[in-house]
């Protein structure tokens, strides 16, 4: 069954958690114990309907503020697919945990309240998802059972949306306009009908169509090694197979390939999926292989065909989002980890500010503070086998890593 995985993004009140609080009791996903609580809770608080919210909000602050703080992934199923929901939290103060919920997901699901419609902090959440290039977009206008589902009104904020749509240098992500009441249930699952004059798919019919498998995106073929696997037993006493993720394309028996950074070439001998052999493995595929020559490789070196080099540089340029609260400036060290790769780098410079309304850049500012996302500029202590992010997710990003105290500092795309 394939997986997909899914971030949501929304300002304060737009109803994130109630969205997917829906999706859950409509797909019947939601414990019987789960289900009684929300109830419970509910009449507690007075409402005369079930608060959806409760499903997703697990902090004690967010239940009594009725607002997301942390990313909470969410998992249901139906007969076709498993999902993954990445709820992040709409605050500008929360930047650091939307990238952290979007940068793996396929999708993303941006709402919009209907009654107040693209704001501020809508710039802000699709200029992430363009930041880190998430294929699919649902702009899931919500609330629409409190504009008496105005297809005038609804039709003025995809207008809007399409302008700051121009804005972005994505140009092959895709959009899909979905009109819906979170709380009533209209268009989350089931078709409404209250919205006649809405002929597409229902929000979860969108999500069933998606192929899962594209989260790998086709590019150049990347294997980071994450483990050299030597059984040492009599029955494979010989055996020397190195075992990651094939991002990128696929990679056959035969294949010409080269080790990244010695640079040394050898042909695919052999690709295991635990005890059983395949000719190839797809992309996305977790698999060991081995090869015809006995070369050394070792964790955190990098298979790829001899055709597909990627560059191997010792300075980067990176845009990068900030994620720790002691400031970022120039001259300091952290640990760069590039797959499973970590090496020591330092900040050569930051060339300033990144507006996440898409209104440019401010050169002015030569530090990132907490959740500011900045172009920088990178040297590394050792070669290390790069791509643009543009160009390839894998091999185009990393994170940096405090030396002292092992913190997860900051996260980049490589230009």
């Amino acid at each position: 069954m394939d997986v997909l995985k899914i971030a949501t993004a929304g300002s304060v009140d737009d109803g994130k958690s109630t969205l997917i609080g829906r999706i859950l009791y409509d797909t019947k996903s939601l414990t019987t114990d789960k289900l009684e609580a929300i109830e419970t809770r509910s009449k507690a608080n007075g409402f005369d309907y079930l608060d959806f919210s409760l499903a997703t909000d697990g902090l004690v602050a967010e239940r009594e503020q009725g607002i997301t703080i942390d990313v909470a992934h969410i998992y249901f199923s139906t007969k076709t697919k498993s999902y993954i929901i990445a709820d992040t939290p709409g605050h500008i103060e929360y930047t650091r945990n939307m990238v952290t919920g979007a940068s793996t997901s396929q999708a993303s699901i941006i709402l919009v309240d209907a009654r107040k419609g693209v704001i501020e902090q809508t710039y802000r959440h699709f200029f992430i998802n363009n930041l880190l290039r998430v294929k699919d977009v649902i702009v899931a206008v919500n609330k629409m059972d409190l504009v008496d589902f105005s297809q005038e009104k609804y039709e003025a904020i995809k207008a809007d949306f399409e302008t700051l749509i121009e804005k972005s240098d994505y140009k092959e992500q895709n959009i899909t306009f979905i009109p819906v009441s979170a709380l009533q249930g209209d268009n989350v699952v089931d078709k409404s009908e209250n919205t006649p004059w809405y002929t597409g798919q229902t929000l979860l019919e969108h999500l069933e169509k998606l192929d899962a498998q594209d989260v790998y995106e086709k590019a150049q073929v990347r294997f980071p090694i994450q483990t050299v696997i030597r059984p040492k037993k009599d029955e494979f006493h010989d055996f020397r197979g190195y075992a990651g993720k094939l991002y990128g394309g696929d990679l056959s028996v035969g294949d010409e390939v080269t080790i990244l950074p010695s640079l040394t070439t050898s042909k695919v001998k052999e690709i295991y999926f635990f005890d059983q052999k395949f000719d190839t493995a797809g992309r996305g595929s977790s698999c060991t292989i081995t090869l015809e020559d006995d070369v050394n490789v070792s964790r955190g070196d990098m298979i790829v065909k001899s055709s597909e080099k990627p560059r191997v540089e010792k300075q980067l340029t990176a845009t990068v989002c900030w994620m720790d609260s002691k400031d970022l400036h120039p001259g300091t060290n952290y640990f760069i980890q590039s797959g499973s790769n970590r090496i020591l780098a330092k900040v050569k410079n930051i060339n300033g500010t990144i507006a996440t309304d898409f209104s440019g850049e401010d050169t002015s500012k030569n530090a990132l503070s907490l959740n500011e996302i900045g172009k920088v500029q990178i040297q590394l202590s050792k070669p290390l086998a790069i791509d643009s992010y543009s160009n390839n997710k894998a091999s185009g990003s990393f994170i940096l890593i405090d030396s002292q105290t092992n913190t997860t500092s900051g996260v980049g795309f490589i230009e």
